[in-house]
């Protein structure tokens, strides 16, 4: 049976990349052969990704995805210091609950910087012409909570409803480019964002009892979200675009 994913020697820009799915993902892309192009704000949690991966050839760049105005600058310097791009994932993220009580226009902006216009304003660089190759995969880390309600998470759902609204329309004008662009959305995942959860409530809280039984195949693992945003930068996926995959434990059918 052929290998049904091998990235060898193919660039991949991972924004995000210091931590929870970015780090995983950009591990199982150094797996597989990609050379690995790794972005985040934190330096030092960004040398110890880039300490884990395999193979040779990978670099990383300590920025501030939150400062809008200067991806350009930065997308620029990666491609003509590594060459052109043959996919990125789009890994950085805000996960804050915010009561609708506490609703401010000054913390809405903070949260859509990150989640969506950074994600946005990335895509938009990485795709002009010159900074990247045929068959160039993109995908975006949304979450379920864009397709599912939940208490506090008004503006956290609004921001990834963004972005997979987002990707459908890319997707049609990005196609005549020859660039595929998809999200994933993952339910509650192993990361540092699950963690401060049962910190707060509590492993037997009754909140947590209520995740897992929407989430019925448990929490999930970062791997579980590397293995779908690693197949859909593959050739595998050649025909899939324009869409959000759930990767959720069941939770949509629950």
């Amino acid at each position: 049976m052929r290998n049904l994913i091998d990235l060898s020697e193919k660039k991949i820009l991972v924004v995000g990349a210091s931590s929870g799915i970015g780090k995983q993902t950009a591990i199982l892309l150094s797996q597989v052969g990609a050379q690995l192009i790794l972005v985040a704000r934190r330096e030092e949690k960004l040398k110890e990704t880039y300490q884990t991966l395999e193979g040779k050839g990978h670099s990383f760049y300590s920025a501030d995805i939150n400062e809008i105005d200067r991806i350009e600058s930065l997308i620029k310097k990666i491609v003509e210091e590594q060459g052109k791009l043959d996919g990125m994932v789009y890994a950085a993220g805000i996960g804050t609950s915010v009561p609708l009580i506490q609703f401010s226009p000054d913390k809405v902006q903070k949260i859509f910087d990150t989640n969506f216009f950074g994600f946005m304003e990335t895509v938009r660089q990485v795709s002009r012409r010159g900074r990247f190759n045929e068959k160039m995969r993109i995908v975006g880390i949304s979450s379920i909570a864009s397709l599912v309600g939940d208490k506090a998470h008004t503006v956290y759902s609004a921001s990834k409803a963004a972005m997979d609204g987002a990707v459908r329309c890319m997707a049609k004008e990005l196609a005549d480019k020859g660039i595929c662009i998809n999200t994933v959305a993952p339910a509650m995942t192993e990361t540092e964002m699950y963690f401060r959860y049962l910190g707060k409530y509590g492993t037997d809280s009754e909140s947590n009892m209520d995740l897992l039984k929407r989430q019925y195949l448990g929490i999930a693992k970062t791997e579980d979200i590397a293995n779908a945003i690693v197949f859909l930068l593959s050739p595998a996926a050649r025909f899939i675009t324009g869409v959000t995959l759930p990767v959720d434990g069941g939770t949509t059918s629950s």
